[in-house]
């Protein structure tokens, strides 16, 4: 099947580029980035939560048996 395609002079004069580098057609290269992407946007990538601990064993000594409003009033003070 024929279309067309519009893309910016830059793009297509790199896709050209490099299509003639590697031994390969233009048409051959967006078909295959266009099935890239596709697949890409099929397969629902799973949210991973980014570790965001930290070194060290909790509280100082002395502030284990501090309530959580003594906690906070401790670390935020008068910005609450």
């Amino acid at each position: 099947m024929k279309t067309t395609v519009e893309l910016s002079d830059a793009l297509l004069a790199e896709a050209k580029a490099q299509a003639q580098v590697h031994h390969t057609t233009l048409r051959a290269l967006m078909e295959e980035g266009l099935q890239h992407v596709l697949e890409r946007m099929r397969t629902p990538r799973a949210f991973v939560l980014q570790d965001g601990s930290v070194a060290g064993e909790g509280l100082q000594k002395g502030q284990e048996d501090l309530s959580w409003n003594q906690v906070l009033e401790m670390t935020y003070g008068d910005r609450l």
